[in-house]
């Protein structure tokens, strides 16, 4: 059954990166956009780098440590859509930021 967790302050998350937290044992990287904050796994399929790291340009995060980029709306990755990172659910409760984790 899924679980809430609340993660973050809206005031804690960068607008420039993200914000990595952890929640159910999981990374999380947190992001800012023109539409909301997302959350997606926190974790680089490539090479376990921080994504939550990552510099966000609109709704694109790119991972710093080899420069694999995300799309944060959906997780899928920018030039190869069979690699994925998981994306979580996010509400905004005030100033509260609480993600949803399977």
């Amino acid at each position: 059954m899924p679980q809430k967790h609340r993660v973050a302050s809206l005031s804690e998350i960068p607008t420039e990166t993200g914000l990595e937290v952890t929640a159910g044992g999981r990374v999380i990287a947190l992001f800012k956009t023109a539409e909301g904050v997302r959350a997606i796994d926190g974790i680089c399929a490539h090479a376990g780098g921080p994504v939550g790291k990552g510099a966000i340009d609109g709704t694109v995060v790119t991972c710093p440590w080899h420069g694999w980029q995300y799309d944060v709306d959906t997780g899928v990755h920018c030039l190869t859509p069979q690699i994925c990172q998981q994306s979580f659910d996010v509400e905004i409760d005030g100033d509260d930021v609480i993600v949803e984790l399977p």
